[in-house]
């Protein structure tokens, strides 16, 4: 059972639709779990005015609609009961390690160009390296840049690297890359700047599903070392 007293939060308006709700904290585990029970929190209000909520790192977007108002509600009301809402503590049950979603990875060669390079940056061998980012279940802070596409951390502090200077114009479908000490999987092939470390054949995007992503917010991963004839397998 996991106990989180109230935190200093920020209000403010992104234009004239979206409040913006900013944890006033670095970016921690403990962080994106705060951000990702208060979007909890919001959507179990149910209020007809609020359209979308968005949960990132420390930063929590909460999309409304005016018109879609109660009648004598005000977005000044809202506003007021979001206030009051982030006074309250705030309990998860469970450990996220115990749920962790098991993704295999096949790392190096083909399937992760650029593991020589980081295992070089982090002064570690390949399979130092591989062991190091199977160790623990990482945390899902938020889905962005693609559909589909999870920011999981935090990585160790080996993994302190920065993005590649010139972005790969595309990189393969189920790219598992990593940077400032974060990791990613491109759900489909794409323009990336991280450094990609590995391949899974898992698909991480249903378009025509609900919901239409493998990943959540809040969730848990753990990478699973796979060889090229199991990731050829799994892929079919």
């Amino acid at each position: 059972m996991t106990s989180l007293v109230p935190a200093p939060w920020q209000l403010a308006f992104q234009g004239d639709r979206t409040l913006l709700l900013t944890l006033n904290a670095p970016i921690t585990v403990e962080c994106g779990q705060r951000c990702a029970m208060v979007a909890q929190a919001l959507r179990d209000l149910r209020h007809p005015g609020i359209q979308d909520i968005v949960p990132s790192f420390n930063v929590i977007a909460v999309h409304i609609h005016p018109a879609h108002f109660p009648k004598h509600e005000t977005v000044g009301t809202l506003i007021e009961t979001i206030q009051h809402l982030l006074k309250q503590p705030f309990t998860q049950s469970g450990s996220h390690a115990d749920k962790a979603i098991e993704i295999p990875v096949c790392y190096g060669g083909e399937y992760g160009p650029d593991l020589a390079k980081v295992a070089q940056h982090c002064q570690q061998t390949e399979a130092q390296v591989i062991d190091l980012h199977c160790q623990e279940p990482l945390y899902v802070f938020m889905l962005g840049f693609t559909p589909g596409a999870p920011y999981m951390g935090m990585l160790s502090e080996h993994f302190d690297i920065a993005r590649r200077k010139t972005p790969r114009t595309a990189l393969p479908k189920g790219a598992v890359a990593v940077a400032n000490r974060q990791t990613i999987i491109y759900p489909n092939a794409s323009p990336g700047g991280w450094h990609i470390i590995g391949t899974t054949p898992v698909e991480m995007f249903f378009p025509h599903q609900h919901p239409p992503t493998r990943l959540m917010p809040g969730d848990s991963v753990r990478f699973i070392p796979i060889n090229s004839t199991e990731f050829k397998r799994l892929a079919q």
